[in-house]
Order: structure tokens, then C-alpha cells, then sequence
């Protein structure tokens, strides 16, 4: 079996490390450079770089921010946000990434996916996508979608739906089947986040995790809800990785700590510290 991967995630804004509940309340969780170099310290398998505000701002991702946790870390790195063309995911790559994460771009213009994978490689793009329980109706307006969307729409048979721009924005479209459609385009990897679990330490969204898992065939990092270790334990019976947040950058646990517990459950890891 193929070792899970244990990834620490680093959401950013105005330059600093940051975490909140379902998405909003944000509060400072420390300095993205102090805290790259500590994950790597601990062995984490990736690190991944989220800049929450750069779509919904409007704004390029800051480059310079990039290259600095770069030049502290020796573990593949994901950036993602403010990402708009080709040219994005290079300056990131150059900068000292591995891979690239794109998520309301990569709705804003679906064929970005595809022209990622075919510059760089589909191990280069990560689709992320932010999905939430379905409520009565959706406020999202799908008349200036992509016509590659069509297909993706909510249904009545519809469980999750997608938001962009950080959580703010609902799309009107269906997780499931965008995450379909975005591997069919190219995508090498689906960072999976539940809005509804983010940050309450309630576990992940294994119903959520397992309808994703179940149509496409690359790898999945879940994320959101992680509380202790055996929601981590719980989520790679069906991921692929487990991202975390607030559970590494507040101390209660390590990286070292969860994998010591993953391997007592038979669950292959690496980069362990005797």
C-alpha cells in the first residue's frame, strides 16, 4: 500500500498564518517562514501554501513570501491563490514550488486545468475545491458559467455544493461532479476541504471524502475537521492525505505524533523520527 501523506496547511493572510471555523473568525496562527521550517523539522510528507484572499481580493499571490518558505523547506510544496493563467503557475513553480493550487480560478476558467497539466504536468495541478451540504437553495448565479460547467450543475440528487473566493461565493455547482470534471481535464490531485467541518475539530466529511474518492482516480487530500488522531485515522481509510491545521500550528499535537499513532493502526507512513 502506498504511504499516506500527513501535510500541515498554512492559510494566509496580509503575510500571516491564519485560522478560523467554517471559514470565517480568522486568527493569527504565527509566521508562515517560523512555521515551514518547524513542519519540516517534524517530517512532515508536504507542506501546502494557501493565500485565502488573493481571488476574492483580486490580487497576484505574493511571490516573495513564496521563495522564503521555500528556501526553509525540503518537502514538496503547494502553492495556491491568485493563480489566473499559465504564467501564475510557472512564476510559482520557478519560485520554488512543486505544485500548483487552483480553485475559483479553475471554475472562472476550467481550461486553465488542462493547460497546466499540459505545460507542466498534471502532478504540477492540484484542484482545490471548498464544498458545502446543500441547503434549500443556492444563491449562486450560473448564467455566465463555462460552458464546460453545464454538466456540473446542482441536481435535486445534488449533496455538496462548490463555493470559490475563499468560501464566499457560491457557484451552483454539484462537488461531485466538478471534481469529476476537473480530473477529466487534467487535474493530478483534488485538495478537498469541507466548509461545514473547517476548523471544528468534529472530524472530517467522510461522506463527502468518500463521494469524491469514488469517481475519480487520483490521489485525495482531505481536509477540515480534524480534531485528533483518530479523525486522521478515519480519513485515510479513504484519502490519500490528510491536511491539518489548527491541531499542528496551536501544539496539540506533532506531526511525529500522528504517524507513531497511524502506524500502531497499520497504516503506512514515512519520514518517521526515532
Amino acid at each position: 500500500m502506498i504511504a499516506k501523506r500527513i501535510i500541515p496547511c498554512l492559510d494566509i493572510k496580509n503575510g500571516r498564518v491564519v485560522k478560523g471555523v467554517n471559514f470565517v473568525n480568522l486568527i493569527d496562527a504565527g509566521d508562515p517562514v517560523e512555521l515551514a521550517k518547524m513542519y519540516d523539522d517534524q517530517n512532515a510528507d508536504e507542506l501546502v501554501f494557501l493565500d485565502i484572499t488573493a481571488s476574492s481580493d483580486k490580487r497576484d499571490i505574493v511571490i516573495d513570501l513564496v521563495e522564503k518558505v521555500a528556501n526553509q523547506v525540503f518537502i514538496p510544496f503547494t502553492v495556491g491563490g491568485g493563480i489566473k493563467k499559465v504564467e501564475d503557475m510557472r512564476d510559482l513553480l520557478l519560485a520554488g514550488a512543486e505544485k500548483t493550487s487552483i480553485n475559483s480560478s479553475a471554475i472562472q476558467t476550467p481550461r486553465l486545468i488542462s493547460e497546466g497539466a499540459e505545460k507542466f504536468g498534471s502532478q504540477c495541478v492540484v484542484l482545490a475545491i471548498d464544498a458545502r451540504r446543500v441547503g434549500n437553495n443556492t444563491s449562486a448565479n450560473t448564467s455566465k458559467l463555462d460552458p464546460l460547467l453545464k454538466e456540473c450543475l446542482l441536481d435535486t440528487s445534488s449533496k455538496f455544493e462548490v463555493y470559490i473566493h475563499g468560501g464566499r461565493t457560491a457557484t451552483g455547482l454539484d462537488a461531485v461532479k466538478w471534481a469529476k470534471k476537473g480530473h477529466d481535464l487534467g487535474a493530478g490531485e483534488i485538495l478537498l476541504t469541507s466548509m461545514d467541518a473547517d476548523g471544528t475539530k468534529d472530524g472530517y466529511d467522510l461522506e463527502l471524502t468518500r463521494a469524491i474518492k469514488n469517481v475519480v482516480n487520483v490521489p485525495i487530500i482531505a481536509s477540515g475537521g480534524a480534531g485528533n488522531v483518530e479523525h486522521v485515522f478515519e480519513a485515510l481509510q479513504i484519502a490519500d492525505a490528510a491536511l491539518l491545521a489548527s491541531l499542528l500550528h496551536y501544539g496539540t499535537l506533532t506531526v511525529n505524533q500522528i504517524k507513531n499513532f497511524l502506524i500502531e493502526k497499520n497504516i503506512p507512513v514515512r519520514n518517521i523520527i526515532n
